[in-house]
């Protein structure tokens, strides 16, 4: 028989809020071979994100990639690691506190990472201690994909169903042609083009999946070209100004396509001297886009007779990000009752039937 956790030291008439889960992806804990290969095999593992027969993925993941890919990723990490630790922990962290200000009293936020710290299973703990008895899940992937958004929800309800009292949850599964998300991206690369000038040609580089989720029905791909279009009807630009790449393929299988590191080189060839790169799936600045775009790319681009490649900054935790994300919260939070008052009485009733506190 099954035992289900219970909330700790419990009391009657509690006081009790709305919980809101926000989750990035993960960062290895140091920019070593040992924390990166623990990263990678909880990242890899997940059948959400590698779809092959679970015993032939799991030869090809612990006989060779595990053996292999952990020291070179190290090296990219140290690239772009800071002295108070990953870019993408620290642009999390300062993102859901900025949100917690945000909302104020109106609900508790905790992060979580799909993978590594802060587990989502602690996160959920810490925001059931805090009251919380709705819980609204907000993934930081704009563009829903199986490989991320839904990774999510399973490790959501792998922890609800070990939970005596369920909290009521909803899911935000996707903001990618959200108004002010979309506002948040036009004005972040204004900002930039205002302070560093502009190139010829912008650049909107997604990360990449495999072909076959698009074919399966993932709506991946779709929502990115959304994203994009809107994207760029916000900025005026003309179709010769700007386009759209997927980045980060890995292996041999066909992958969404244009790639971004063959556009790029593409661009250069064509006498394209100078490109803007904005990344706009990415909520927060990674590895992907400080070491694959802002130096890999760019070496690419210079190779090809290429001038300069700029990145422009993720989204981060600008506070036009913040109250974008504030406000899917408030939309998402409609019909939840106020449950905030009434404690002490609902204390009193219950004593007088009995409970023990």
């Amino acid at each position: 028989m099954p035992t289900y956790q219970s909330i700790p030291e419990f009391e009657h008439g509690s006081p009790e809020c709305t919980g809101i889960l926000l989750v990035n992806l993960g960062t290895p804990e140091a920019p070593t071979a040992p924390a990166v290969r623990k990263f990678l095999k909880a990242f890899l593992s997940d059948p959400r994100v590698v779809e092959y027969p679970r015993l032939l993925w799991w030869l090809i993941l612990n006989g060779v990639i595990l053996r292999i890919r952990p020291a070179r990723s190290a090296e990219a990490y140290e690239k772009i690691w800071t002295d108070r630790g990953s870019p993408l922990m620290l642009h999390s962290k300062a993102l859901a506190e900025g949100l917690g200000r945000q909302l104020g009293e109106r609900a508790a936020v905790e992060l979580a990472m799909s993978y590594g710290d802060p587990s989502i299973s602690d996160a959920i703990d810490r925001l059931v201690a805090r009251g919380a008895r709705r819980l609204l899940v907000l993934p930081l992937y704009p563009q829903y994909s199986g490989t991320t958004t839904a990774s999510v929800f399973d490790a959501v309800t792998r922890k609800l169903q070990g939970m005596r009292w369920v909290p009521e949850t909803r899911f935000i599964n996707q903001y990618h042609d959200h108004p002010a998300y979309i506002d948040a991206l036009a004005a972040s690369v204004r900002e930039f083009w205002q302070e560093h000038g502009r190139g010829t040609r912008l650049l909107l580089s997604f990360h990449g999946v495999p072909k076959s989720t698009l074919i399966k029905g993932d709506p991946y791909h779709c929502q990115c070209q959304k994203t994009g279009r809107l994207l760029a009807e916000a900025l005026e630009l003309g179709d010769d100004e700007w386009q759209l790449s997927f980045q980060s393929r890995v292996g041999r299988e066909e992958w969404l396509q244009p790639y971004t590191d063959e556009t790029v080189r593409s661009l250069a060839r064509e006498g394209v001297d100078r490109i803007d790169v904005a990344c706009p799936g990415f909520s927060t600045d990674c590895l992907e886009t400080l070491e694959e775009i802002a130096m890999q790319n760019a070496e690419f681009f210079a190779e090809a007779g290429g001038r300069t490649l700029h990145y422009i900054p993720a989204l981060n935790s600008r506070d036009d990000h913040v109250a974008c994300l504030a406000q899917l919260v408030t939309q998402h939070m409609q019909g939840w009752p106020d449950t905030s008052g009434g404690g002490d009485e609902t204390h009193a009733r219950a004593l007088a039937m009995g409970a023990d506190r």
